[in-house]
This record gives C-alpha cells, structure tokens and sequence, in this order.
C-alpha cells in the first residue's frame, strides 16, 4: 500500500512543487523567444539559416528525451528535472553572448537537450500526481507553464526597458530558474515513491504477454504522440517565430515583438488554469475538436488580417482554443490499458515535442522559401487535423 510521508500535506507539496516545474520549464524556454531576433541580426542570418540553427534546439530535444525516459526510470523525475532546470538557467545567459554560429548550434543542442529532458520528467511526475490525487490537474500544470512562457516572452523585454543590458537581465532570469528547481527538489516524489505509485495505478500488460519490449510501438501510443506533434507545432511556431513575423511582415518594433507570444500565452495561461474544471464538466473529445476549431480560426485571422490587433486576437484564440488539448493527450497517455506510463509518456513526449522544438526548423525552410504567411498556413492546416482526427476516435 502506498505511504508518503507526510500523508495528504506531502501530496499537495508535490503538487506546487510539479507546478513550480512547469513554471521554471515555460520562464526559460520561452525566454529564448525575444532573443531569437537579436541572435538572427547578431550572427547575420536569413530566414533559411535561421531555421537550420533552431533544428539544433529540436535535435538536442529529440536526442534526451527517450534517453530522459530511461534515466528517469532508472534514477527517478526529480532527479532529472533538478539537472535540467539548472542546465537550463546556466545556458540561457549565453545565448545572448555567442557571436559564432557553430558555438551557438551547440548551445542550442544543450539547451534543447535539458527543455525535453525536463519535459519527459515533468510530465511523467504529473501524471503520477494526479493518479494519486483522483482528480484532473494536468491542465492547471500546463497553466502554469504558460505562465512562464508569459513571464519568458515579456520579461527579458520589461528588463531591458528598465534600463538593464540584456545580458544582465537573462542572467537574472536564469539565476531565478536556479533557485525554484533547488528549492523544490526535496518537495517532489522520489524514487521509491515513483516506482509505488506506478505499480499502484498502472495496469500493464501480464507476466509473460509477449511483446512488452515493444508496447511504444502500439498504435494508440504513436496516435497520441502524432496528436501532440500537431498541437506542439503551434506553440513552437509562436515561441520562435511569432516575434520575427509581427517585426518583418506586421512591422511591429523588435522591442515589442514578443507582445505577440505574450498574447498567446496569456490566453493559454488563463484557459489551462481553468482547464481541470472544463474537462470535469465537458467531455475530453468535445474541448479537443472544439478547441482545435477554434485554434485554426485564430491562426487563420492573425495571417489574413492586415491590422496588428486583429492578428493579436487571432494569437488569442489559437491560445485559447490549444490550451486543454494537450493536457487531455498527456492524461488519455498515462492511462492506456497494458501499458506503463513508463513506456508511453516519453514517447508521446517525445513525438510531441519534436513538433515545438523540431517543426519551428520546417516552418523556416518553408519561410525562406515561400513566405512566413504560408509557413503559419501549414500551422493552421496541422491544427485542423487534429479535430478530423479525434472525431474519429472511439
């Protein structure tokens, strides 16, 4: 039988503790967001070559996060999410130093490598609270990662407008990702308490079923995690591309580009906060086809609309209407019947964060080749898929 210390007091420690996570996951990843224009005009780059930088982000991501899953298994989340968070906070200031291209590639690889290191850990921790807590949470998880992300996209940009250099306000920003992953270390489930719990709530396949090696394979896993790649996409096309878009095709000042994240996040923030009740009272299917819905509108208004404020409301809806979606795949994920959460949280992380941290890289070839316009067109079309999709699923 499952005891943690501290009883009903240690599970809610672990739950701010796991939200404490998200949080420091979206304020350093989004952070990156304003300094994608500086470090396009500081190495002297193009659309195309932009694009192929931000691949190195998605490749370090793409690399860690089967290998996270692994670790995670073995050694335990908070293990892996204390490691990350401070790889996190130590990187982020450096990104705004690199005046090398090759330096910064492998950078961005690292940085990459502890954003999906943390997001395998993270999201597998809270799954297990959430087991343990009998009710959903996932979505306020979510919430507070896009609290970050708001505090990421305009914090760096509020700094500097105060008169700070840059730098020292990304020192600033990666020195607070330190001090929350280190105060909250202690406040998450270790190891033993981890393995409990799973073998608590996880009903995996009986001994000697043939073809547990490889349960990740299994369609309903792969189907879940293709569904998170479309959603992730969009959300990654915000965080790398949205401040570039409004300053070269809406003409908006670089110091005021990243208002246009902020939007989303703020919408995103507020509707995910509001999740866990949405999702009690609405069934799971209707807030995925009706939020994917409303998600292409909104990326189809913020690329027709030639008025700033038109486009800010269209990054509003794709907000609020992305916001629960992947919360809903995350929980659908840790409770697929004969398969471990284990088995089935890295891969649909994984596969769905390649789409944040990866995709962004495709929309740059289809910018450089074809217009911005239409890179966010494709965006729109992935989210449209996603509602066609599920409307089909039993």
């Amino acid at each position: 039988m499952f005891d943690m210390k501290g009883g009903q007091q240690g599970l809610l420690n672990a739950k701010t503790a796991t939200q404490l996570i998200f949080l420091v996951c979206g304020l350093g990843v989004a952070s990156w967001a304003p300094m994608v224009p500086y470090a396009k005009d500081r190495l002297g780059l193009h659309e195309g070559q932009l694009g192929i930088l931000l691949l190195f982000m998605g490749g370090g991501a793409f690399i860690m996060m089967p290998l996270a899953g692994w670790l995670s298994n073995k050694y335990g989340n908070r293990v892996i999410m204390l490691a990350a968070g401070l790889l996190l906070g130590c990187l982020l200031p450096l990104l705004l130093l690199i005046d090398s291209v090759a330096v910064m590639a492998i950078a961005l690889l690292l940085f990459g490598a502890g954003a999906g290191a943390i997001d395998v850990a993270m999201n597998a921790h809270g799954v297990q609270v959430q087991n343990l807590y009998g009710k959903p949470i996932m979505s306020s998880l979510h919430g507070l990662f896009s609290v970050g992300g708001l505090f990421g996209s305009l914090g760096l940009g509020f700094l500097v407008k105060t008169g700070l250099q840059p730098l020292h306000a990304a020192i600033a920003i990666g020195l607070l990702l330190i001090f929350i992953t280190l105060s909250q270390y202690k406040r998450l489930f270790n190891h033993h308490q981890e393995k409990e719990i799973i073998q608590r709530f996880n009903q995996p396949d009986e001994p000697g079923t043939k073809g547990n090696r490889y349960q990740w394979l299994r369609g309903s896993v792969l189907f879940l995690g293709f569904m998170c790649f479309a959603s992730f996409l969009s959300e990654g096309a915000m965080l790398d591309w949205s401040a570039v878009y409004l300053r070269d095709v809406k003409g908006v000042q670089q110091e005021l580009s990243g208002i246009g994240y902020a939007a989303f996040s703020i919408a995103m923030a507020v509707m995910r906060l509001l999740g866990d009740g949405i999702v009690e009272k609405w069934k799971s299917k209707t807030v995925v086809i009706t939020g994917s819905l409303i998600a292409t509108t909104g990326l189809m208004i913020s690329i027709l609309s030639p008025s700033i404020y038109l486009v800010l409301a269209g990054y509003i809806l794709l907000g609020i209407g992305a916001a629960n979606i992947v919360p809903i795949f995350f929980s659908e994920g840790g409770r697929l019947p004969g398969i471990p959460s284990t088995v089935s949280i890295p891969v649909i992380t994984t596969i769905g964060y390649t789409g944040s941290l990866a995709g962004p890289a495709l929309l740059g070839f289809i910018a450089h080749h074809f217009s911005l316009d239409m890179a966010f067109g494709l965006t729109a079309l992935l989210m449209l898929s996603i509602s066609i999709a599920w409307s089909f699923k039993k």
